[in-house]
């Protein structure tokens, strides 16, 4: 679609900026194609059926943000069966941690509704699949992107095996995440909604990383971390209004590097938004260096007023 935000020369500029850093030592796999199977286990064959449908009938437009076009449901497959195939590889044990660069993103789709540019639930498939199929017993999945990520809540917000936690800009798509919603039924307290201001720095960000989120998925110990990893965060991102620099994404994987390594926990990633394609490549290759070992997570004191509303919140189910 003419002028819309996601457009191939992202995964363009990730692969330049990871070519000029010879991979990083990375070894690179092509995503195969997710199995009708592993994407029922958390969309509908209704939603299923009409992105395909729509695909094979030449496209159109979901929404006035997510478009259909003839090769979208299989780029959808593609991208959903790459993060189920990096969820295998480091269950099985083949590393510690792994980088899935696909598109379309996921973490918009709910389980009945594909919206804000994203088909398929790519992490929600992924960590559905660790646990029915995998041998994990608790899945934690932290969203970083800009963006709150409605439609990995919406898909495990019944549940305790699986911990959502997101930080993301307050008032801007999709609406959701109040702080106040921490899930429903069992799933209260599993879910963690932490929304900051338009204009966020680091600062808060890491605050909110290292003082809740990290106490709170140590406590639950999952068997496999992911990353909605979202890089639309940073500055000089056309679509968000919080002002991370590509060094602040690596100082957050760091801090989730050390908390899987600590658990015994493989850590995985899922490319979700970033739109600016310079910021995206140099941001996407310093979490992979990062997630790899490069560097040592740097603790810092809670910032004060953010963090300590937002432990207030969370205190109601968990320790901190």
């Amino acid at each position: 679609m003419p002028g819309h935000p996601d457009v191939p020369a992202r995964l363009v500029e990730i692969e330049r900026s990871m070519a000029a850093r010879d991979w990083l030592g990375c070894e690179r796999r092509e995503a195969p194609a997710a199995s009708e199977e592993e994407l029922l286990a958390v969309h509908s064959e209704r939603q299923v059926r009409a992105v395909a449908e729509m695909a094979a009938a030449g496209g159109g437009a979901i929404d006035a943000d997510t478009y259909v076009g003839e090769a979208s449901y299989r780029a959808a497959l593609h991208a959903a069966g790459g993060a189920c195939a990096m969820t295998r590889a480091l269950l099985g044990g083949e590393d510690a941690a792994g980088f899935c660069a696909v598109r379309p993103a996921g973490h918009h789709a709910e389980p009945d509704r594909s919206m804000g540019f994203c088909l398929f639930n790519n992490v929600a498939v992924a960590a559905e699949l660790a646990i029915r199929e995998l041998g994990a017993e608790r899945v934690f999945v932290f969203d970083w992107d800009v963006h709150h990520g409605n439609g990995t809540v919406e898909a495990f917000r019944h549940r305790a095996d699986v911990l959502v936690i997101g930080i993301h800009e307050a008032g801007i798509y999709p609406g959701s995440g109040p702080i106040g919603d921490a899930g429903s039924g069992p799933g209260v307290g599993y879910t963690i909604n932490l929304p900051v201001p338009a204009g966020s720095e680091e600062e808060v960000w890491l605050s909110f990383l290292e003082h809740i989120a990290v106490p709170v998925a140590t406590s639950f110990a999952p068997d496999l971390v992911l990353i909605s990893a979202g890089f639309d965060g940073h500055r000089a991102d056309p679509l968000g209004g919080c002002r991370l620099d590509t060094e602040s994404f690596a100082k957050m994987a760091r801090h989730l590097r050390e908390l899987g390594a600590g658990l015994g926990a493989p850590i995985g990633a899922v490319l979700e938004g970033g739109y600016e394609p310079l910021a995206l490549g140099e941001s996407v290759a310093a979490t992979v260096a990062a997630l790899g070992g490069e560097g040592e997570a740097v603790s810092a004191a809670p910032e004060a007023m953010l963090t300590s509303r937002a432990a207030a919140h969370v205190a109601h189910h968990w320790e901190l």
